[in-house]
């Protein structure tokens, strides 16, 4: 491939839930802009990662997992912002777990079964297993479940085989124009950042105790001065969920403030006044009016 032709195009990350598909495109941006937990479904819009190198700009697309469950308006518009994010792009990385395979999995294999453009199956976190005699005749089974497709293991924690993974990518994307400019990281805006930084860290503070009934809502985001002042309510469906984020005494509010401050200064390169509040909205994630109000599309 010559370095003088400008290649351009979108690349989609998708895999069921919790196979790493945010932290791998953290890695491959060199900074944190998808947020992570081990919770599966931790990421629910789709988010552009625009990473410029040189003559060629890799649009990466990072989407919700594809899951199986489907009862709640939020599970349908995270499954369906995933399926739509295979549409109209360029490359399709399909991520999965070592040698764990899974109904989900599956799932996610019909569909880019039918994808027209080149697909790279990124077998991720082999740095995790203790036999790698096991991961080759695994590899060789994947790579008959979707034939075109090159198979690629790496870690996307330790940063393992990305570059390869990256040049791979870039041999098959299309000539053409950069569709932004070579300093841009996202197409989201900061605000829409700062909340996904603060449910982040909700999640992580959590463990198992509250189902994935939160949303952040940014009230106010102004810069005065040398200071950043952002103002964010954390919605739950329940009043018992109110009293288990606050913690004893706020400890648990304040440890998630505290996180998600040290975050947003990096982020945002700004010393960052937060100030957070609990509220309880019912039925929000079942609740398509309320969830476009959060910033939750559908398409009718």
């Amino acid at each position: 491939m010559s370095d003088s032709t400008s290649r351009c195009g979108y690349v989609a990350i998708v895999g069921r839930p919790n196979v790493g598909k945010s932290t791998l495109l953290n890695h491959i941006l060199g900074q944190k802009l998808a947020i992570t937990s081990r919770k599966p479904q931790t990421t629910r819009h789709t988010l552009l990662g625009i990473k410029t190198e040189g003559e060629t700009q890799a649009i990466y697309v990072d989407t919700p997992g594809l899951h199986k469950e489907n009862e709640k308006a939020l599970n349908r518009f995270m499954n369906k912002s995933a399926t739509q994010a295979l549409r109209d792009v360029d490359v399709v990385l399909f991520v999965v777990d070592r040698t764990r395979w899974t109904d989900e999995d599956q799932m996610v294999l019909e569909k880019v079964r039918y994808v027209t453009c080149p697909v790279l199956l990124v077998v991720n976190k082999v740095d995790r297993m203790d036999d790698k005699q096991e991961l080759l005749p695994h590899l060789e089974w994947l790579a008959q479940q979707l034939s075109s497709a090159e198979v690629v293991p790496v870690s996307a924690l330790q940063g393992r085989n990305i570059e390869e993974l990256e040049k791979l990518v870039a041999e098959r994307l299309p000539e053409g124009e950069h569709f932004y400019p070579e300093d841009q990281l996202t197409d989201r805006s900061s605000r829409f950042l700062a909340a996904e930084l603060v449910r982040e860290k909700v999640m992580r503070q959590l463990g198992a105790e509250i189902p994935y009934q939160v949303a952040v809502e940014i009230e106010q985001f102004k810069q005065e001065g040398k200071v950043l002042h952002i103002h964010a309510l954390i919605l739950v469906e329940r009043e018992g969920q109110k009293k288990i984020i606050i913690g004893d005494g706020g400890d648990r509010m304040k440890k998630i403030g505290q996180e998600a401050r040290l975050d947003m200064q990096k982020l945002f390169g700004s010393k960052i006044m937060l100030n957070l509040w609990v509220k309880v909205r019912r039925g929000w994630s079942d609740d398509e009016r309320a969830l476009t109000s959060l910033g939750y599309y559908f398409d009718k």
